[in-house]
C-alpha cells in the first residue's frame, strides 16, 4: 500500500461520502483502477485494504460529528429532558426518534443485501451501472420536488422513505447521501432539511455498517504489519476533506439543485462501465 494511493483514497472518501455521488462506487473505481495499473487481480482484497476502508470511514465519521456537534447536543439534551419531563413534542426530540427509526429501517433493508454488496466490490462495471441509476434518481427527485414539494421539514413519511433508501444505498453505486436526500425531496421536504437529516442519519450507519461490522473480518494479529503512517495520513485527509465537503455542500444546496450531481453520476457511471467491462 503506497502513500499516494492512500492519500487519493482518503480524498475520494471525504468528498464522495457526503456528496451525492457514491463514496463506495468511487472507492471501488479508485481501488480497482490502481490494481489494474499494478497488475493485481481485481478479485483480491487484502486485509490491509479492509482496515484502510474502516479508517477512512472513521475520518468521515469524525467530520460529520464535528460539523453537526451543536445539532447532536440539542438532540441528546431533548432526549434527556423529554424522558425526564415527559415532553415528547420538542422538534429535536422528534429528530432523535426519526434517526432511530431511520436506522432501524436501514438495517432491515441493508442486512439482506450484505452479500450482494460484498460481491459488487469486485464488479466495478456493475457498480458503474448502479451509479447511472443514482444519477437518474437525483434528476427525478428534483423534477418531482418542483411539482409536489411542500418545502417543509422532514416528517414521518420522509423518515420512512429515507431509511429505506439508505438501506438500498448499501449497494456500491447507490449513493447514500444521494438516495436519502432524494427520498426527502420526494416526500415533500426541502433540500436543506433533507440533507441535514441525511447527514445525521449517516452517523450510526457509518459507525455500525462501515466500521464495526467490517472490523470483525480483520485478523487483528496482522495490524502491526500495516503501513500505519499511510493509514493515519489517509484518515486525516478523509476527515478534513469530509468536513469541508459538508460545509460547502450545505451552502451549495441553499442556491442550487442536485441536477449537476445527477448528470455527473450518469456520465461517470457510463465511463466506469465502459472502462471496466470485461476486466477482472
Amino acid at each position: 500500500m503506497h502513500l499516494l494511493q492512500v492519500i487519493l483514497m482518503g480524498f475520494v472518501q471525504g468528498l464522495s461520502e457526503f456528496l451525492p455521488i457514491s463514496s463506495s462506487a468511487h472507492l471501488v473505481f479508485t481501488s480497482n483502477f490502481y490494481k489494474l495499473v499494478k497488475g493485481i487481480e481485481i478479485s483480491q482484497m487484502l486485509q490491509e485494504e479492509i482496515f484502510l476502508d474502516i479508517m477512512l470511514h472513521l475520518g468521515t465519521l469524525i467530520a460529520v460529528i464535528l460539523f453537526f456537534k451543536k445539532d447532536l447536543m440539542e438532540v441528546l439534551k431533548a432526549f434527556y429532558y423529554g424522558f425526564k419531563n415527559r415532553e415528547f413534542n420538542n422538534l429535536e426530540f422528534k429528530t432523535g426518534v426519526y434517526i432511530l427509526l431511520g436506522t432501524i429501517l436501514t438495517v432491515l433493508v441493508a442486512y439482506p443485501l450484505n452479500e450482494t454488496a460484498g460481491m459488487l466490490v469486485f464488479m466495478p462495471a456493475g457498480v458503474g451501472l448502479f451509479l447511472v441509476i443514482t444519477g437518474f434518481m437525483l434528476l427525478f427527485s428534483e423534477w418531482f420536488s418542483k411539482r409536489h414539494s411542500d418545502k417543509k421539514p422532514i416528517g414521518l413519511k420522509g423518515v420512512i422513505l429515507t431509511g429505506l433508501a439508505q438501506g438500498l444505498a448499501s449497494l456500491p453505486g447507490f449513493s447514500r447521501s444521494g438516495w436519502t436526500i432524494a427520498a426527502g425531496l420526494i416526500s415533500g421536504s426541502d433540500r436543506i432539511s433533507s440533507a441535514r437529516y441525511s447527514f445525521l442519519l449517516s452517523i450510526p450507519v457509518i459507525l455500525g455498517a462501515s466500521m464495526i461490522y467490517p472490523l470483525a473480518k480483520i485478523d487483528l494479529s496482522e495490524i502491526f504489519t500495516y503501513n500505519w503512517l499511510a493509514i493515519i495520513i489517509g484518515t486525516i485527509v478523509s476527515g478534513l476533506s469530509g468536513y469541508f465537503c459538508i460545509k460547502y455542500f450545505m451552502k451549495f444546496l441553499e442556491k442550487f439543485s442536485l441536477k449537476f450531481f445527477g448528470y455527473y453520476c450518469v456520465i461517470m457511471g457510463i465511463l466506469a462501465y465502459s472502462f471496466f467491462i470485461g476486466k477482472g
